[in-house]
C-alpha cells in the first residue's frame, strides 16, 4: 500500500491541500492528492486498530516471559483504551493550535516509538507505560487523520474517502487475534509491535509529503472539559472492560458508570456556557450528525459484540478449532471488502436513508442467522452468512460514518471528528461489554453458568438482534433528502 503512492509523489506536493475555510460542496473530481492521502489515514488507522485486538492470543506467551500470570496482561490491554479515552477528547484542540500535519506526523511517531518500547520490555510495568505511550499516539491519530481527509475531500466524494478509512475498524478485530496469534508461534510476541516500525516510518514519510502544513491557531485550552472529560471516559471504558470479564465485579462497575456518567454530564454542561470550550457541541444541532451518532452508535455497540461473540461460539459450543475459527472469521473480514467498491452506487441509488433503513433490517437478519448456526450446519452455509453479513455491516458502517459529517460546516469539522471519536471509542467499548453480558445473562437463563452451549450463544445473538433494530429507528426519522448533496441521490418523496 505505502510503496504503490510513490510514483504519484512528485505531483502531489505541488497541490495545496484545502484548509478549513475552503472546505465545502464541489463540483471537481475527487484530487490525486486526495485519494492517496485517504489511503495514508487508512493505513495508519489500520495499524492503530490492529494494535489494540493483535495482542489478545499472544498473552500467555506475553505472560510467560513477564513472569507473571495471563490474567495480569489485561492491565496492558486496559492501559492503552484508557490512554485512547482520555487524549481522544484533546485531538481536536491540538490539530487546531499545531496544524493538522504535524500533529498526525508526530502521533504516528509517538506510536512507533512506543511499539518499539513495547517490544523491548522486560516487565509488566515497562510494558503497561508503553501502552499508554501508545495509547496517547492513538488518540491523536485517529481523530486528526479524520479531520485530515474531510478537510482534503469535496463533499462529493466524501462517501469513496470515508469508505476508504472505514474498513480498518471492521477489518482489525477480525485479523488481529489470528494474526497475533501467528507471529507469536512463528517468530516470538516481540515482532507484533516490531512490525509497527517500517509501516510508521512509511506513514510519516508519506505523512509530510503529502499533507501541506496549516498555521495553528490561539484558542485557549479547556482545562475543566478535559479533566471532566478524561475522568468521565476513562471511568467509562473502565467499567466496560470490567463487565467484559468472568466474573463480572458488578459493584466495581457500576460505581465506575456513576461516575463516568456524572463527569461527563458535568463536561457537557461545561462545553455549552465555556467560551473556548475544548470541543465545540454545536455540532449536535445538526440533524444529520445528531442521527449519526444516536443510531449509528447503537449499530457499532450492536457490531462490536460479534469479534467477541462469534470465536467462543465457534470453538466452545461448536467445538472447532482455532483455525477453523479463524477461517470464517476471515470469511466475514471478505464481506467487509467485497463491498466497498459499490457503496457509492448504493447510495446514490437509494440514498442514505433507505441504504440505513434497507440494510439496516439486513444486518439485523444476519445476527438472527448466526443464532440459528449451530454445528450441525454445513461449512458453506456458515461461510455465506459471514460473507453476507460482513458485506451488510461494512455497508451501514460507510453510511453512518459518512452522513455523520454530511451537513458538517468547515468551522465545526475539529469539534464534529472529535465528538465521533469520542463516541466511536465508547461504541467499541461498550459493544464487547454488551456481548459478555448477553451471553452471561443467556448463561444464567439456561443455568449453563461458565459452560456456554448452543442455546446460550442463540440466546445472546437475539438480543443483539434486538439492539440492531432498535438502532433504525433514527434512521426512519431521517428526511428522504437527508445527506443528497453527498450521496447524489435524487428522492421525489417530499422531505
Amino acid at each position: 500500500m505505502w510503496t504503490c503512492a510513490a510514483p504519484a509523489a512528485p505531483a502531489l506536493r505541488s497541490q495545496s491541500m484545502p484548509t478549513p475555510s475552503s472546505l465545502h460542496p464541489a463540483a471537481e473530481s475527487f484530487p490525486s492528492h486526495g485519494r492517496w492521502i485517504a489511503f495514508l489515514v487508512a493505513a495508519a488507522f489500520f495499524m492503530e486498530n490492529l494494535d489494540a485486538t493483535v495482542i489478545t492470543t499472544a498473552v500467555p506467551a506475553m505472560a510467560q516471559s513477564f513472569g507473571v500470570a495471563p490474567v495480569a496482561l489485561s492491565t496492558g490491554i486496559s492501559a492503552y483504551l484508557l490512554a485512547l479515552a482520555v487524549f481522544i477528547p484533546v485531538s481536536g484542540w491540538v490539530a487546531d493550535r499545531l496544524g493538522p500535519r504535524q500533529v498526525f506526523a508526530t502521533a504516528i511517531l509517538i506510536f512507533t516509538l512506543a511499539s518499539v518500547a513495547c517490544g523491548l520490555s522486560q516487565s509488566l510495568p515497562m510494558f503497561v507505560a508503553a501502552r499508554i505511550a501508545q495509547g496517547v499516539g492513538g488518540a491523536l491519530m485517529v481523530p486528526v487523520g479524520r479531520l485530515i481527509v474531510l478537510r482534503s475531500t469535496p463533499k462529493s466524494e466524501l462517501v469513496k474517502a470515508i469508505a476508504t478509512i472505514t474498513w480498518p475498524g471492521l477489518a482489525a478485530p477480525v485479523l488481529g487475534p489470528p494474526l497475533g496469534g501467528w507471529i507469536a508461534s512463528t517468530w516470538s510476541w516481540h515482532w507484533i509491535f516490531f512490525l509497527n516500525v517500517p509501516l510508521g516510518a512509511a506513514a510519516i514519510f508519506f505523512a509530510l509529503r503529502w499533507i501541506d502544513g496549516a498555521p495553528g491557531g490561539r484558542r485557549p485550552f479547556d482545562w475543566p472539559g478535559f479533566v471532566a472529560s478524561g475522568v468521565g471516559l476513562a471511568a467509562l471504558m473502565y467499567g466496560l472492560d470490567l463487565m467484559s470479564h468472568s466474573p463480572i465485579d458488578w459493584a466495581m462497575a457500576g460505581a465506575l458508570a456513576v461516575i463516568g456518567s456524572c463527569a461527563l454530564g458535568y463536561a457537557l454542561w461545561h462545553m455549552r456556557r465555556a467560551a473556548h470550550p475544548l470541543v465545540n457541541l454545536s455540532v449536535f444541532g445538526v440533524r444529520t450528525f445528531r442521527t449519526s451518532v444516536a443510531g449509528g452508535s447503537l449499530f457499532r455497540i450492536a457490531i462490536g459484540s460479534a469479534p467477541f461473540l462469534l470465536p467462543l461460539m465457534f470453538q466452545l459450543a461448536f467445538g472447532f478449532s482455532m483455525v477453523a475459527s479463524g477461517f470464517l472469521m476471515l470469511a466475514l473480514f471478505a464481506g467487509n471488502l467485497g463491498i466497498k467498491p459499490a457503496t457509492s452506487f448504493v447510495l446514490r441509488r437509494f440514498g442514505f436513508r433507505g441504504t440505513l433503513l434497507g440494510n439496516g433490517v439486513l444486518v439485523a437478519l444476519g445476527f438472527a442467522a448466526c443464532a440459528a448456526l449451530s454445528p450441525d450446519t454445513p461449512l458453506w452455509v456458515m461461510i455465506v452468512v459471514m460473507v453476507a453479513s460482513g458485506v451488510c455491516r461494512s455497508m451501514q458502517f460507510t453510511g453512518f460514518n459518512t452522513l455523520v459529517f454530511c451537513d458538517i460546516t468547515p468551522t465545526q469539522t475539529s469539534g464534529a471528528t472529535t465528538l465521533f471519536s469520542m463516541c466511536q471509542q465508547l461504541s467499541a467499548g461498550i459493544g464487547i461489554a454488551f456481548g459478555a453480558i448477553a451471553l452471561r445473562l443467556a448463561e444464567q437463563f439456561t443455568g449453563h453458568a461458565g459452560t456456554p452451549g448452543v442455546a446460550d450463544f442463540r440466546i445472546a445473538f437475539g438480543l443483539v438482534t434486538v439492539l440492531a433494530l432498535v438502532a433504525l429507528f433514527d434512521a426512519f426519522a431521517l428526511p428522504h433528502d437527508a445527506g443528497a448533496r453527498v450521496s447524489g441521490h435524487r428522492s421525489s418523496a417530499p422531505a
